[in-house]
């Protein structure tokens, strides 16, 4: 049986006890049917994970962590995905996709385009569910270190950011410029900052703005990929020509 790794939000070092939160606990014991002894593996998100066993079952179950391993299986390839925001089940998907693939920061966007609206209240508890979506991801992928998901902001205000990434690129599917020409142009990037529209895609404003903010166009093929299929696609292609791929 497959060993549960399961997220701390409790600082972690060796020998000590956590009490695990109702979701986890509940999946521990009511949906695995796991008892006192079974082993797990804790993280905390700082980094490395700890082989650990579970000391107590019921509503709140409780962890003695034991050995730690430093690894982090995290990337070389330090990526960013700034996303305009798109309906439904459809950004929940980009969010655990990205982080299964590596992705260390996700900026999600407010663009000309997006028809999703978040204020206040809403806005906080659906960038709470959006967290929880990378913190699953990260149980389920064996990373150890928690993408950052920002609050969402404005495309405009973000493009104000004075960023060190040393590769911007926007998705664009009517530029002729594809990565293969980046590579042989700029050489390898320690970081990259990828844009994608929402359904719909970017306004042209849109993109002329990125470019004049040193972004570089970037085709991905000759076919218009959905909002929820491109980031897949070009950070897959990222990480297998600068990654861990």
């Amino acid at each position: 049986m497959r060993i549960p790794r399961i997220f701390s939000s409790d600082p972690l070092s060796e020998g000590c006890e956590v009490q695990l939160d109702e979701a986890a606990s509940r999946h521990l014991v009511k949906v695995l049917r796991l008892s006192a002894g079974r082993p797990l593996v804790l993280f905390d998100g700082r980094g490395g994970e700890y082989s650990a066993e579970l000391v107590e079952t019921g509503k709140r179950a409780r962890a003695r962590t034991l050995d730690f391993f430093p690894g982090d299986r995290e990337s070389p390839l330090a990526l960013t995905l700034a996303i305009g925001i798109s309906r439904g089940d459809r950004f929940d998907w980009v969010i655990q996709k990205a982080t299964e693939l590596g992705a260390t920061h996700i900026q999600p966007l407010f663009t000309a385009r997006c028809e999703v609206k978040l204020s206040g209240e809403r806005l906080q508890k659906k960038l709470a569910h959006w967290r929880q979506v990378a913190t699953s991801a990260c149980e389920q992928c064996a990373r150890n270190c928690i993408p950052d998901i920002a609050e969402p902001q404005k495309l405009a205000q973000f493009l104000q950011r004075r960023g060190d990434e040393t590769l911007k690129l926007v998705l664009h599917h009517r530029t002729e410029q594809q990565l293969h020409q980046l590579e042989a142009e700029r050489g390898r990037p320690q970081s990259a900052l990828l844009l994608v529209g929402p359904e719909g895609g970017l306004s042209e404003a849109e993109i002329d703005e990125a470019l004049a903010r040193d972004f570089l166009p970037l085709r991905l093929g000759p076919r218009v990929l959905r909002t929820e299929t491109a980031p897949v696609a070009a950070i897959s292609v990222l990480q297998y020509q600068w990654g861990d791929f």
